[in-house]
């Protein structure tokens, strides 16, 4: 603890500045004229009161945290206050409960590392100690054992309980099913007939069409969108448009069939079924195919993925196939218009074997295209240069602080020479010297950046020397090692269906790693 900067609490005539926090993890309640929050803080003022011929004066600012759990610290309140400390505005911290600042004892001994460092105390209300001294901090981490353990057994009994609740088949919460609606009474799902009638259709769409996303497209045509309800704070939820995935989990939901399930446990549920299991079987089968289908495809003859972008929705464009009569077709399409359906983007599917083909011609073409070769060269000099003046102005930096942490150590080792009984004065000496220590390694590290920056910048005899050969390179190159090389090649490639063009933008940084390599095998590239 800094000695420092603690302030003894027993001192009259010093001002002691408290500040209360208080937490509640849900937001059940908040809305009352007097709530969980409020009544924490009055027993926090109450306690600050009794303190008043120590100087305890409260701060004016307000830490309360509703409807954030105890089992992190990512909490606005909290993090306000903890801003707070930092600068120096508060010396004592009350709580109701221990539990009430944090449930994680990780994250309480970090808490009160902080305290320590700025000399701050900490103090429970209801359980009568602090942490100026050393019993208190003793009995601190014995409660703050029994808040973890208590939160544990809390998140056990919750989860037995919604286990034991789906046995039964009984509904457990959560999000609401299109189909389905909860009777406030019973807290039992109902069926809701119009919405029942649009999941039937789903079914029996996807079983006409066998694919997802021409039935995305018809929802979408319809303006049929997923369930939409309004949660107990007024909050609306739901209603969006159908996507591929959306439809997915709602075709694979086995709540439709009347059962409900818990992890890979399924039980017959109290609530009325909206799907035949005969429909539910077929749907499955089909959906089954399909995944094995997909499961199957061959990603290693996909040389565009990741790189390929749609021109018109600057969507990435992901490769896909059909198979007809044990013959493959791969092509490639618009990510939005595979989701949402082809209406939302006018780039249609291109054949995925003519666009591969000429951005490998262009590949092929950088060591014959004194253009493109001029602009590598410029490029990579552009950029050799900026990194250089970053990393000088980097150098600079350092180099003030290493001053900066050379006069420290001097000033501590004159404090220790003058023979100085302190302990705080040996550590500071420490903590000076590992300091400079470690700016002396960093300092070496960026004189090493440095040197290798500088003997990045090449001429343009050593770029021809190398792209000269690139040609038979990439021929010796694998369908593996020329779809891991796409992406270190190039940076994008932009389709435009409309206007059926091709746009390859090169990356200089891996064109460069060529020009230093020269040749690079064709089963050790990695993206």
């Amino acid at each position: 603890m800094n000695r420092t900067r603690k302030r003894p609490l027993s001192t009259q005539e010093a001002v002691v500045r408290c500040a209360i926090y208080t937490r509640k993890s849900t937001e059940e309640g908040l809305d009352q004229a007097f709530n969980s929050l409020d009544a924490q803080r009055e027993a926090g003022e109450a306690y600050a009161k009794s303190q008043a011929g120590l100087g305890w004066e409260l701060v004016p600012t307000r830490y309360d945290d509703g409807g954030f759990t105890g089992a992190n610290t990512g909490r606005p309140a909290l993090q306000r206050l903890l801003a707070d400390i930092t600068a120096g505005k508060i010396d004592v911290v009350i709580v109701y409960k221990v539990d009430r600042l944090s449930r994680s004892l990780l994250d309480f001994a970090r808490l009160m590392a902080v305290f320590d460092d700025k000399g701050v105390s900490f103090v429970s209300v209801t359980q009568q100690f602090n942490t100026a001294t050393s019993m208190g901090r003793l009995v601190l981490n014995v409660l703050l054992s029994f808040a973890q353990f208590e939160r544990e057994i809390i998140a056990e009994r919750t989860r037995d309980k919604i286990a034991a609740t789906r046995r039964k088949g009984k509904w457990s919460g959560g999000y609401p099913a299109l189909g389905y609606t909860v009777d406030a009474r019973s807290q039992r799902l109902v069926i809701e007939p119009r919405e029942a009638e649009r999941v039937r259709a789903i079914f029996a769409l996807y079983l006409e069409h066998g694919s997802l996303l021409p039935v995305v497209e018809e929802l979408s045509r319809r303006g049929w969108r997923t369930k939409s309800w309004i949660t107990r704070l007024g909050h609306h939820r739901g209603g969006r448009p159908f996507t591929r995935t959306g439809l997915h989990s709602l075709l694979t939901n086995v709540l439709y069939t009347g059962q409900v399930k818990y992890k890979d446990e399924v039980h017959p549920g109290e609530h009325a079924a909206i799907i035949t299991s005969q429909t539910w079987q077929a749907v499955q089968a089909r959906l089954a195919r399909m995944g094995r289908v997909d499961r199957g495809r061959r990603k290693s003859q996909s040389l565009l993925q990741g790189v390929l972008v749609c021109g018109p929705c600057g969507c990435a464009m992901t490769p896909s196939f059909t198979s007809k009569r044990g013959r493959i077709y791969r092509y490639y399409v618009c990510s939005s218009a595979q989701k949402l359906g082809r209406s939302t983007c006018p780039t249609r599917s291109v054949s995925a074997g003519s666009v591969e083909a000429v951005v490998s011609e262009q590949i092929r073409s950088i060591g014959q295209n004194p253009a493109l070769r001029a602009e590598v060269l410029a490029t990579m000099e552009e950029q050799a240069t900026q990194r250089i003046v970053a990393i000088e102005a980097e150098a600079r930096t350092l180099d003030r602080e290493r001053q900066a942490a050379h006069r420290a150590m001097r000033v501590a080792s004159s404090r220790v020479r003058a023979d100085v009984p302190d302990a705080e004065v040996l550590s500071q000496t420490t903590q000076a010297q590992e300091r400079l220590a470690a700016l002396t390694r960093q300092a070496e590290a960026i004189a090493e950046r440095l040197r290798l920056a500088h003997a990045e910048i090449l001429s343009a005899k050593d770029v021809d020397a190398a792209l000269a050969h690139w040609e038979s390179v990439w021929q010796t190159l694998s369908p593996t090692g020329q779809s891991r090389m796409i992406p270190l090649l190039i940076e994008s490639v932009v389709y435009d269906g409309g206007a059926e063009t091709l746009t390859v933008q090169f990356r200089p940084a891996g064109l460069q790693s060529l020009v230093h390599n020269r040749s690079i095998p064709a089963e050790g590239v990695s993206p």
